[in-house]
């Protein structure tokens, strides 16, 4: 099998080694010279077999996307197969596959979760399409995913759009859980009675029952800024728990958790706030994203974890 993938940023260069690693070929398109394989969109397409492409794009949601699917759209052909895997808001899923399905091209969304800790661990998937070409696709999806049973990694959650709204979910869900060890940590904090704020949530992470992956990341970010005094308080939020609010106000869906947790963030951005500072600290540590330096204006960008970071348990 051989496949092609556009977007070789923090995800999609690690996408495409995974995928690599199982011993299915990938060329990989990116605006980057350092990092691309190929000069451009087309010369992409033209490196894939005629007739059976697969085209993975992994770009960031809105505008970006829309430009690379409607160019994609020129120059595939019937019986390709355009996968979105970035963070795209599940209602563009539907125009998007009308387009392509003028054209005879196949479309499926993904969303995709695993942040830059994929490339050793793997990546859990929700996807929606029609079951012929999520079946057509499955061994790059089993090269993604993490080891052991595939239900525990991978869902074809249902028709197209339904990958990109479980993801969404997913995150604000994912808003909510870091909301509440950030306020946890910031209660330890603010109490003398508890001298070691670091030993005590470490203590946590074996038996307890708020033991979890994000968890282990907030403690390997206090190992390594006891007080978290190098990170500046600000988190930004990406739109998928906009989305998911939107979504629980629209269905009548009771959703006070992901809602305080969105809400909080914005509050984030109005003056300092340790919850916050944990916040950023595991939004860095899992997902390689931006943040302020304490005392600063400007983000800087942590791409990779830091060295000696905590590792998530596999599926």
């Amino acid at each position: 099998m051989h496949i092609g993938l556009v977007g070789l940023g923090k995800m999609g260069a690690n996408m495409r080694q995974r995928i690599r690693a199982a011993g299915i070929d990938v060329t990989g398109y990116d605006r980057n010279p350092d990092v691309t394989d190929v000069p451009s969109l087309a010369a992409l397409v033209d490196a894939l077999p005629a007739g059976d492409r697969v085209v993975w794009v992994m770009v960031p949601s809105g505008e970006i996307t829309d430009g690379v699917i409607t160019e994609l759209a020129g120059l595939l052909t019937a019986g390709d197969i355009l996968i979105d895997g970035g963070n795209s808001y599940y209602q563009d899923d539907v125009p998007h596959a009308e387009l392509l399905a003028t054209a005879g091209i196949g479309f499926i969304d993904a969303g995709v979760s695993g942040g830059v800790w994929g490339l050793a661990n793997g990546y859990g998937l929700m996807v929606g399409g029609d079951a012929e070409s999520v079946a057509r696709v499955m061994p790059v999806f089993d090269a993604l995913r993490p080891e052991g049973p595939r239900e525990e990694g991978f869902v074809h959650a249902g028709t197209v759009g339904a990958g990109h709204y479980s993801k969404m979910v997913h995150n604000g869900i994912e808003y909510g859980l870091m909301q509440a060890y950030a306020e946890g940590y910031e209660l330890l904090a603010a109490k003398d009675l508890v001298t070691d704020v670091h030993g005590t949530m470490k203590a946590w992470q074996r038996g307890t029952v708020v033991r979890s992956w994000l968890l282990d990341l907030l403690v390997q970010a206090l190992q390594q800024d006891p007080g978290l005094g190098a990170i500046d308080d600000w988190v930004e939020d990406s739109g998928e728990g906009r989305w998911t609010v939107d979504e629980a106000i629209d269905l009548a869906v009771p959703a006070p958790v992901i809602s305080a947790a969105l809400f909080a963030r914005f509050a984030s951005r109005q003056g300092e706030s340790p919850a916050m500072k944990a916040v950023a600290a595991l939004r860095q540590q899992f997902g390689g994203h931006a943040v302020k330096p304490a005392g600063t204006t400007g983000p800087i960008s942590s791409t990779t974890p830091a060295a000696g970071a905590a590792v998530p348990p596999s599926a």
